[in-house]
């Protein structure tokens, strides 16, 4: 707020719009006004008109908590929604934060809390390959079996077991900011449109890498006709530039213990024929950094194939290991040897293994 001089008793105030990534108290409420006050044609709800008042009062009551005096609210525009296209947003609008199959989710004011049972990155993307399985419609406004609005907030709340459908404004608020380095199987990439916030924001899943030059990605997401799983430029198909990664901090025991960490090793029994987990995915990302990418036609996912196999023994033969040293399945020191860089890479000239 900002303090205006004149010849009046009043103090006025003029609006500031909240930062975008700020997941303050004030800055949310003033979102939420925002939302609210939304005209229908803008994404807003068809309630908006009468809704608006309460914004309004919303947004100066927030003020004089801030200002310490009465706040006149006055209307301020939205900054212009960045990024590197000038394509339009996704076309995914989503509602707002409601509890499992729509219910009341309770006082929204309250700080929020993860999920009551820690899930792991393997789990985060099995939950993700169920919608994409069962081709789960897009829907704002509708709830899926499991209890989860169908719109890209529902989906990731249900991939990250939230217990309650959140939107692209508070689910920064379950997660951390990590850097695009960091970037592992379960985080997620938040764009919010501050022009726009229930029409044209967005959320993904990250799968993993699927180039060793980390352009390309595996992405989960909700958008319309349903669920997807593509690869995906980074960050996006458009406001690429936009996209923020976050890191779920309900990770079981954080992100480095033996059962949420794609570093330790996890036990032969993760991969193979009927494998579909998250180590799967960072298996293969793995192996196209060392050489292996030429193997996959598609990025490295979370469903193991043949691909995985072969990439595996080229990696293990590199390494002059023979036999059952061999065979195509990771095993820990194979495992050792791609997550700390050691040994050698798969030689760009050596033919593949035989199918």
């Amino acid at each position: 707020m900002t303090l205006t001089d004149g010849p009046s008793p009043l103090m006025e105030f003029t609006e500031v719009d909240p930062e975008e990534d700020c997941i303050c108290g004030g800055c949310n409420a003033r979102r939420r006004a925002r939302l609210h006050a939304a005209p229908v044609h803008e994404g807003g709800h068809a309630a908006a008109r009468s809704t608006r008042r309460r914004a309004a009062v919303l947004v100066a009551a927030v003020g004089t908590a801030i200002g310490g005096g009465t706040a006149a609210a006055a209307p301020a525009p939205g900054p212009t929604p960045g990024g590197s296209s000038t394509a339009q947003p996704p076309r995914t609008p989503q509602g707002e934060v409601s509890g499992l199959y729509g219910q009341d989710p309770g006082a929204r004011s309250a700080a929020p809390q993860p999920a009551a049972q820690p899930v792991t990155r393997a789990r985060i993307i099995q939950r993700a390959q169920a919608w994409v399985d069962q081709a789960v419609p897009y829907g704002m406004g509708r709830y899926w079996s499991d209890g989860y609005r169908q719109d890209c907030s529902g989906f990731v709340s249900m991939a990250w077991g939230l217990g309650s459908s959140q939107t692209t404004w508070t689910l920064p608020n379950f997660a951390e900011r990590i850097d695009r380095n960091d970037l592992q199987p379960g985080d997620a990439l938040i764009y919010n449109n501050p022009a726009n916030p229930q029409a044209g924001s967005h959320v993904t899943i990250f799968g993993g890498w699927t180039d060793s030059s980390r352009t390309r990605y595996v992405a989960y997401e909700q958008t319309s006709p349903g669920t997807r799983k593509r690869s995906t430029p980074y960050a996006y198909w458009n406001n690429s530039g936009s996209y923020l990664p976050y890191r779920y901090t309900g990770l079981s025991g954080g992100s480095n213990d033996s059962t949420g960490s794609t570093d330790a090793f996890p036990g032969a029994q993760e991969f193979g024929p009927g494998a579909d987990n998250g180590y799967v995915t960072r298996l293969g990302q793995l192996l196209a950094q060392r050489g292996g990418a030429r193997f996959y036609t598609e990025g490295p996912g979370p469903r193991w194939g043949e691909a995985d196999r072969r990439a595996t023994q080229a990696f293990q033969l590199a390494q002059g290991w023979r036999g059952g040293e061999a065979d195509g399945i990771p095993g820990k020191d194979t495992w050792d040897f791609l997550v700390h860089h050691k040994g050698h890479d798969i030689d760009a000239g050596t033919p593949p293994p035989s199918p």
